[in-house]
């Protein structure tokens, strides 16, 4: 009866996904049957410990990611968890054979956002982007290569590059929320009230970056994963363009949206590319 609860949990994962980002949801889609509930079992993980730092203001957050990583370090030492979130992810870990020391730097990273609110140095901000950000595109690496060590070390990089550019885009984007909602600033030395098209061209720079260093990972993923990454990709960078013809000032007081029906063209547009080859 194991099977059950297994596919149970499964499914939670899968409505989390669906839940909290449509964007995400949409690329996860995009992806081969054969993978596709991999990436819904870690982006639930991940979800579940983003919101215990974000959104449980009125709780004992420390006591809280204290609990969710005892249950963590359980599930994967026993293959099982009465946690469903856990249960489908410590599947796809033991799987793949995901590393624990990614796992251990994402949450190294979510727990500096329990109490630091501020990146001062450029050191720190890559550590914490390495953890909440990077390590992730790596366990996704792992699920994407299918167990493929020479494919992964190849791509390692690229895929570091896609993951920091897609948190750094997350972090302009959510500059006025975190700045007001949870007194963060992640970009080094930012000064939110001050933040002007100055201090706005270094951080898209810094992405555009990120993003060329990534795009020639994604072409060589397996035709499993392209076209879904590749989705993600062009909505990332639809973001990114919508940002940099945004206006400092508006910036910090809205939050930067790609609408559905835009959602739906990068999508058409993606598997055009996707089934004439020219990905």
């Amino acid at each position: 009866m194991k099977k059950l609860f297994d596919d149970v949990s499964e499914i939670c994962s899968k409505v989390v996904t669906e839940s909290y980002s449509t964007s995400f949801s949409l690329a996860t889609k995009m992806l081969s049957s054969s993978i596709r509930q991999d990436i819904y079992n870690i982006y639930g993980f991940v979800r579940f410990a983003d919101e215990i730092v974000d959104s449980f203001h009125n709780y004992n957050k420390e006591e809280l990611l204290n609990n969710f990583e005892k249950e963590l370090k359980y599930s994967l030492e026993n293959k099982i968890s009465l946690n469903p979130i856990l249960n489908s992810f410590q599947k796809t870990v033991h799987k793949y054979n995901i590393d624990v020391k990614l796992i251990n730097a994402f949450l190294k990273s979510m727990r500096w956002d329990l109490n630091k609110k501020q990146y001062l140095d450029k050191s720190e901000f890559d550590e914490y982007v390495y953890g909440s950000a990077d390590v992730v595109g790596l366990i996704c690496l792992k699920v994407f290569v299918e167990g493929d060590n020479k494919m992964y070390e190849e791509l390692r990089i690229p895929a570091m590059a896609l993951g920091s550019a897609f948190q750094k885009v997350n972090f302009l984007r959510d500059l006025k929320e975190d700045h007001e909602g949870l007194n963060r600033s992640y970009f080094p030395n930012l000064n939110f009230e001050n933040f002007n098209e100055e201090s706005k061209l270094i951080i898209l720079k810094e992405i555009e970056s990120d993003f060329s260093k990534a795009i020639k990972g994604i072409f060589n993923l397996p035709n499993s994963a392209k076209f879904g990454v590749y989705t993600a990709y062009k909505y990332y960078l639809k973001l990114l363009n919508k940002l940099k013809n945004t206006p400092p000032i508006k910036i910090k007081s809205t939050r930067i949206r790609v609408p559905n029906y835009e959602k739906m063209n990068i999508l058409a547009r993606s598997y055009v590319r996707y089934r004439l080859n020219i990905l």
